[in-house]
């Protein structure tokens, strides 16, 4: 390897976007995931099933989600819907919540009621700026049958959006979520201290060539060219306080990742909490994937490396820049992760997790309900580089 170094120690890693779901099939398994790829403290996305649009949802989620794994520091978000008030905005901090996440309708997984018109929103946004919380946004318009918006261009034509509403409201703490263009990275260094961005492992490594014809690579927003993954490295070099990590880690079950009727369509998303700062640190050392750990023991060996990001910069942008941008406070019992070198650590191929069956809402029968809460359904939830040597594992 390139690297001298050896060991990294990152105090109270932050993870700035993450996705969970609901109770029920895949949760459980994840969230008690969170602490074994390295995370301290996270900021849990709300596009659940039904989402997350009120306080009280908000709060019962966060119990849910301290009880299955106490250990982690958790911070909650509402889904900016019709429904959400200014006076809701007014109590969000004393409940409990940080921001505000808003989803163009229909882009990514569960945004059916996401939003149309930012207009409307402006007394919530207003209320924001007065309480300061955090709006985040899904960079991205809806693709259009008869114009010319599809998923390449669907960043590029959100930010004149994200311009609009920092114009309004320059006060107010954006977040433009998980950039992937070099378009996106330098329409926020233009904008003022209270915009910042969120970077993924995933789109420091993947391109345009890594997931056409590959489900498990398929995410919103798409992976861009080689240029726009330059960029996405570059202003991580530059140690740019407004930029960090956000995985976007996105559990789907494997059937729902590469469906096996043509009827079904691929579902969006990639996940990686299970090895997430593993994984960083060698992607930052590379772009190019390392070899599958089934080709051999040279671990990782004569692995091709392309556009190394300084290891230095990894704490920063894991922990130190989106806590000072988020003003978290310090966990109760903080703790320094330490990640160390070894060339044989690799990723497993897939995660297997039975969870509960339970009958359906229409079934009256006693005896067919007892049944079926007796039963185990089983899911496979396939990370990012599976089967890979990673090189670096946590201490």
């Amino acid at each position: 390897m390139s690297s001298t170094i050896d060991s990294i120690d990152i105090h109270c890693p932050f993870d700035a976007h993450l996705h969970l779901r609901q109770p029920g099939q895949l949760l459980e398994l994840v969230v008690t995931q969170i602490t074994t790829g390295g995370i301290q403290s996270a900021y849990v996305m709300p596009n659940t099933v039904p989402p997350i649009t009120s306080l009280e949802m908000a709060v019962s989620y966060r119990q849910t989600l301290e009880s299955l794994e106490p250990s982690v520091q958790f911070f909650l978000s509402l889904y900016l819907s019709p429904s959400l008030t200014p006076e809701d905005i007014r109590q969000a901090k004393s409940s409990g919540v940080t921001g505000v996440k808003s989803y163009p309708r229909g882009v990514t997984t569960n945004s059916t009621d996401g939003v149309e018109s930012y207009e409307i929103y402006y007394p919530v946004f207003e209320a924001m700026e007065e309480e300061d919380l955090v709006l985040n946004l899904h960079g991205e318009v809806p693709s259009s049958e008869t114009g010319d918006t599809c998923v390449w261009n669907a960043e590029s034509k959100f930010l004149p959006k994200l311009l609009e509403i920092h114009r309004r409201f320059p006060k107010l703490r954006i977040i433009l979520e998980h950039a992937t263009t070099r378009e996106a990275i330098e329409t926020v260094k233009a904008c003022g201290p209270t915009v910042a961005c969120t970077i993924t492992l995933h789109h420091l490594s993947l391109t345009i060539d890594d997931w056409a014809g590959n489900g498990l690579n398929y995410c919103k927003p798409v992976a861009k060219s080689p240029d726009d993954r330059e960029a996405l490295r570059q202003v991580i070099r530059e140690g740019h306080p407004r930029f960090f990590l956000g995985s976007d880690s996105a559990p789907h079950p494997l059937d729902r990742k590469l469906p096996k009727t043509c009827t079904e369509c691929c579902a969006a998303g990639i996940y990686t909490s299970a090895y997430l700062l593993p994984t960083l640190a060698s992607i930052f050392e590379s772009a190019v994937p390392p070899p599958l750990a089934g080709q051999g023991s040279s671990g990782m060996e004569g692995r091709t490396i392309h556009s190394p990001i300084p290891l230095e910069r990894l704490p920063d942008f894991a922990s130190t820049f989106g806590r000072q941008f988020y003003q978290l406070p310090i966990p109760v019992n903080p703790r320094t992760v330490t990640l160390i070198r070894d060339p044989s650590a690799s990723i497993l191929q897939s995660f297997e997790h039975h969870y509960p069956h339970t009958s359906s809402d229409n079934d009256s029968s006693s005896i067919s309900s007892a049944l079926s809460q007796s039963q185990k359904k089983s899911v496979s939830l396939v990370p990012f580089w599976a089967g890979r040597f990673v090189g670096w594992k946590i201490k």
